[in-house]
């Protein structure tokens, strides 16, 4: 995917109307920054070797977290990032419709290497091209 134009985020995010579906807004290096809408639960999944970047763009975000020390959930309201650690079995959820940009290596699925049960609300995806 070659971008030459700026892209409009609130365009991206317009249209499609479809929850835990992500869409690929551009690519930087070997990472893709995808944009979703999101709110109830995705499931608890782990990303065995990369990092993954949350940044809140409208609502709200928790993402539990099962770590050596317990599990905890981090909240993330608008304009937050976080950052979910390789190796960290996580399970975002938004309690609003919430509209959020992830930052993860190019081929990476939205559901981890490691998870539970796929829903039939979550998409199972590497991320959607734009329309």
């Amino acid at each position: 995917m070659e971008r030459t134009a700026p892209v409009s985020l609130d365009q991206a995010l317009a249209s499609f109307s479809e929850r835990w579906s992500p869409r690929i807004v551009t690519t930087v290096n070997d990472y893709d920054v995808r944009v979703a809408k999101v709110e109830g639960e995705h499931l608890w999944h782990t990303h065995e070797h990369t990092d993954e970047f949350f940044l809140v763009l409208t609502g709200e975000l928790h993402i539990g977290l099962r770590e050596p020390a317990g599990e905890r959930t981090v909240v993330l309201p608008r304009g937050s990032v976080f950052t979910v650690p390789r190796g960290t079995e996580h399970k975002p959820y938004a309690p609003v419709p919430t509209e959020i940009l992830v930052f993860e290596p190019t081929g990476t699925l939205s559901v981890g290497d490691r998870h539970e049960e796929v829903p039939d609300h979550v998409d199972a995806t590497t991320g959607h091209a734009l329309s």
